[in-house]
């Protein structure tokens, strides 16, 4: 009975502790002011400090009034959890350059994580209760803690998806950067300058990555930038380091073609051995793969022999 209690006692104090951490989460605190500079530059940003703020696309099925109110709803919720985030400093930068790649608003994925949270909490007791109606567990801690634990996995979720889908699109945009590097060097040698060589390349097709680094191009005219600063700012948005290091470089040669070539050429040749490099690695890692699984085969297959000879040896 001591035991019982105990427990009883252990597993409500977690509880309050864990209900008390999540309270203090959400309720506002006293701004500092580095979340406070962060808001201001945020707000300027998306055009909310005498900016001009373009109008978002419309989305497939926004004139239905169902889907109307599903779109604010969700922008409602991102809108409060950004707010969250700011106000505790959680800036998520490696996860924000991640959505800017794949297209994604940072308050729609935000919305993603809660909706996905609160049905993890309805599908806990879910569980539980299929389990209960089979025959197994009988505590009724164990749906509160289901709930917590499935509704903890389901908000991560979309952070594993996000890094999934940006790793493999981040690769692909390396592979554009290191092609669009060696038509900028061709584009030198044919006697071009180094602004019209970098907005000829990025004109040569129409794929999202030359379309990211035309529309980078175009706002650096805009703002007064130079075009090497743009591409660096495209390169610290997305989280490509290459795009990063060529601004660098190229701020430092600008006026020297023939070491504008050379650089380009050279980092082109870096990023494709750096490229064959990740293939290889990922292909052996594939066969060691294959050879495992090769195995694993072959024991399950001898198992299935000899077994028949065991069992009547043991019989007998």
């Amino acid at each position: 009975m001591d035991s019982t209690v105990t427990g009883a006692v252990v597993v409500g104090a977690v509880f309050g502790l864990g209900l008390y951490a999540l309270v203090r989460a959400l309720l506002p605190s006293r701004r500092g002011p580095v979340s406070t500079v962060a808001r201001i530059d945020e707000m300027r940003a998306r055009g909310g400090l005498g900016g001009f703020a373009p109008s978002a696309p419309s989305a497939p099925g926004a004139g239905e009034p169902g889907a109307g109110r599903r779109d604010r709803l969700q922008a409602r919720i991102g809108d409060r959890v950004a707010e969250l985030y700011l106000q505790r400093g959680w800036e998520q930068r490696s996860l924000r350059a991640d959505l800017a790649l794949l297209d994604r608003t940072w308050e729609g994925f935000l919305a993603n994580k809660v909706v996905l949270a609160a049905l993890g909490l309805f599908f806990g007791p879910f569980v539980f209760s299929m389990a209960w109606l089979l025959g197994f567990g009988s505590s009724p801690v164990v749906p509160v803690w289901l709930a917590l634990a499935f509704a903890a996995g389901f908000f991560f979720l979309p952070d594993l998806e996000v890094r999934r889908d940006a790793k493999a699109k981040r690769r692909d945009f390396r592979r554009v950067v290191a092609a669009y590097l060696d038509l900028v060097a061709m584009s030198l040698a044919g006697g071009r300058g180094l602004p019209e060589a970098l907005k000829a390349a990025a004109e040569v097709s129409d794929g999202w990555a030359l379309r990211r680094i035309q529309t980078a191009l175009a706002d650096a005219r805009i703002t007064g930038l130079t075009q090497w600063q743009a591409l660096g700012r495209l390169g610290d948005e997305v989280g490509v380091d290459e795009l990063k290091d060529l601004s660098t470089s190229l701020a430092l040669v600008a006026d020297d073609g023939a070491k504008v070539r050379a650089s380009l050429s050279a980092r082109a040749e870096t990023m494709r051995h750096r490229e064959l490099a990740d293939i290889e690695g990922s292909a052996g890692e594939k066969s060691q793969s294959m050879l495992i699984a090769q195995l694993l085969l072959c024991m399950g297959f001898l198992i299935f022999l000899i077994f028949p000879a065991g069992m009547r040896v043991f019989q007998a």
